[in-house]
């Protein structure tokens, strides 16, 4: 099994006739996703092409889904427009919504995972590199070639140290059953908590990996779930444990007011909940080979 996305995921992209949309549309097609549709509005009507498959455009998600029975989403649009795609998304029924959008205002985005909570709709996002499932299923822009199929589960709010932590998975041999890239915005549509309790309830998963940094305090939340609920082994690594107090470090949710978010407290409060944490990102797969 995998979580999330796998080989019956009908893929959608929202602006996949942009630069950005259409590049890595191509890139998921040829890695074996199965996109069934785009939307530009505007360009209804149009189909964009690739060697291997022709994808038609549409002008609206409703009438995409309708169509093509999308049942997943990924959005490719400038900041300025991407809460406007989630709420479209979400009203057509798509069941995940994976937002690799950056630069949404954070009141925006409390407005949108409001919305979001009243719907049958996950959002993976924003601020992410989305999901892969190795070998069924690649929604987002995470490199397929570093994935091998597996029973490791990776969740991140890293982009950069989940390609890192990938490949040197792979290079070990030991696979991984899907990566999930939640992004690392202070308001995401998906948590820590939620792709454990995922990983949990998956058979093909047999032991985690969490990459968490600085700020918020989504790890400290996904220690107490892990002490309480968790049955699977754990092993996590936590960026940017030499950053200044009150500089922001790469993403929006990446900065440390006060006592609060500090790297010191979440390896605290992970290694109290049993986890064991890797000093360096290159430890975590000795730690868990």
């Amino acid at each position: 099994m995998s979580i999330l996305v796998d080989k019956s995921t009908r893929l959608l992209v929202q602006g996949i006739t942009g630069r950005e949309g259409s590049f890595h549309t191509e890139q998921m097609i040829e890695y074996g996703t199965n996109v069934v549709a785009g939307v530009t509005p505007g360009k209804g009507g149009q189909w964009f092409r690739t060697n291997s498959k022709r994808v038609p455009v549409f002008d609206t998600v409703k009438k995409a889904a309708e169509a093509t029975g999308a049942n997943t989403a990924i959005i490719f649009v400038p900041a300025r427009f991407a809460v406007d795609a989630v709420y479209e998304a979400a009203d057509a029924g798509l069941v995940l919504i994976v937002c690799l959008t950056e630069h949404i205002p954070v009141q925006d985005m409390i407005s949108v995972r409001a919305y979001l909570d009243t719907k049958n709709t996950r959002l993976v996002g924003p601020n992410c590199p989305g999901l892969l499932t190795p070998s069924e299923a690649k929604v987002g822009i995470i490199p397929g070639y570093i994935a091998t199929p597996g029973n490791v589960g990776l969740v991140s709010r890293s982009g950069t140290l989940t390609y890192e932590v990938m490949d040197s998975l792979t290079r070990r041999g030991i696979g991984q059953s899907t990566c999930v890239g939640i992004g690392g915005d202070p308001i995401s549509g998906t948590s820590f908590i939620d792709v454990l309790q995922l990983f949990e309830e998956d058979p093909q998963t047999e032991q985690v990996i969490l990459i968490g940094e600085i700020g918020g305090n989504a790890e400290e939340m996904a220690a107490a779930y892990i002490a309480q609920q968790m049955t699977k082994r754990v092993t996590a690594f936590i960026a940017g444990q030499t950053a200044p107090p009150g500089r922001r470090m790469g993403h929006a949710g990446a900065i440390v007011e006060g006592k609060s978010g500090t790297a010191e407290g979440k390896v605290a409060a992970l290694r109290a909940a049993g986890v064991q944490v890797a000093e360096h990102p290159d430890q975590i797969v000795d730690m868990i080979a």
